[in-house]
């Protein structure tokens, strides 16, 4: 620093506000800074900058299933306003359990200044007791004065439930995702206040886990609801569907329609997804902004963004054959 400071013609504080808190200095003097210490190879030290401020630099972001595509561009959002402000973020992956993602947290808490919780499947108690430690912030979780950004899927999926209903179908299934996610809470109460709005019957069926496989797997089991269409957790549940329905000679969507929740795979299925498109990236570069207002002493208090959502047709809805399905499971 003693080096880089001599170059610049600066004091040792600047060089370190340089890293710390750019945003105080002139572009001109951090870039001076920047390209000095780059050419002499200085890293600042983070360990000894804890030490003396008791900040990090560091910010942890948790999720319950990195390989689902809805959460990559999140993540990548806010990232890149992570690296903005000079912040390394953490990534984390609770594996759709409770319990690894509580571990998460308390071994991060030691490491970072702050954190996002995406789609949590903690308990509210347990969340409150982690924001009592550190600043926090939820996405996908609608917690009381905790900062939180929500996608509120419950628009889209009101007109999904809607698409459906003009087309002309009566019966049809919601396959629900984890019991714990938010998310599922408020698509199953959209389908269901969708079935009264609209006259329909409506069968809840469980794909325990929000996956491809679970999708295939569930197929049986919306068949024999005697259904004509499903809407499904997300879209990878609902490409499982599709390909469960191909295994039992089901024609998506002349004999049964499709919708799936996220738009991250609509246009990559053949045929392509009818789907509620959500705002991931949005989600994330929101919830990172707000950590950071936090982290620099800046007020949120009980902050609550809310993001809507919008039905996308495309090729897996139709009008229900007029007898009901014209092929048949196979046996």
């Amino acid at each position: 620093m003693v080096d880089v400071a001599k170059a610049a013609g600066v004091s040792k504080s600047t060089v370190s506000r340089a890293f710390s808190q750019p945003e105080k200095l002139g572009a001109e003097t951090v870039a001076r800074i920047v390209a000095i210490a780059n050419s002499v190879g200085y890293v600042p030290n983070h360990t000894a900058r804890a030490l003396s401020t008791g900040r990090y630099g560091n910010v942890a972001l948790l999720v319950p299933d990195v390989t689902n595509p809805f959460f990559p561009p999140l993540i990548r959002a806010a990232q890149k306003s992570a690296d903005s402000a000079n912040i390394c973020l953490f990534l984390g992956n609770s594996d759709e359990s409770w319990r690894h993602e509580d571990k998460l947290i308390d071994r991060f808490i030691g490491q970072v200044d702050g954190l996002v919780l995406v789609a949590s499947r903690l308990s509210e108690e347990r969340i409150r007791r982690h924001a009592a430690r550190r600043p926090l912030v939820l996405v996908n979780r609608d917690v009381r004065a905790i900062p939180r950004v929500l996608i509120d899927s419950g628009q889209g999926v009101a007109d999904a439930m809607a698409h459906l209903a003009a087309l002309g179908h009566k019966h049809i299934t919601y396959v629900s995702g984890p019991s714990t996610s938010w998310s599922n809470q408020q698509r199953r109460n959209a389908v269901r206040q969708g079935a009264s709005d609209y006259h329909l019957h409506v069968d809840i069926v469980a794909a325990r886990v929000a996956s491809y496989e679970s999708g295939r797997a569930v197929v049986p089991d919306i068949l024999a609801t005697g259904a004509t269409a499903a809407i499904a957790f997300d879209d990878v549940t609902a490409h499982g569907i599709m390909t469960g329905m191909a295994d039992q000679g089901v024609s998506v969507p002349t004999s049964f329609s499709v919708i799936g929740c996220d738009d991250v795979l609509g246009a990559a299925t053949y045929p392509p997804l009818t789907t509620v498109s959500t705002r991931s990236e949005e989600a994330g570069q929101a919830a990172m902004s707000l950590l950071l207002d936090m982290l620099g002493s800046r007020a949120v208090g009980d902050a609550r963004i809310a993001l809507d959502t919008h039905l996308v047709v495309r090729g897996t809805t139709a009008a229900p054959a007029a007898t009901g399905r014209t092929d048949r499971p196979k046996a």
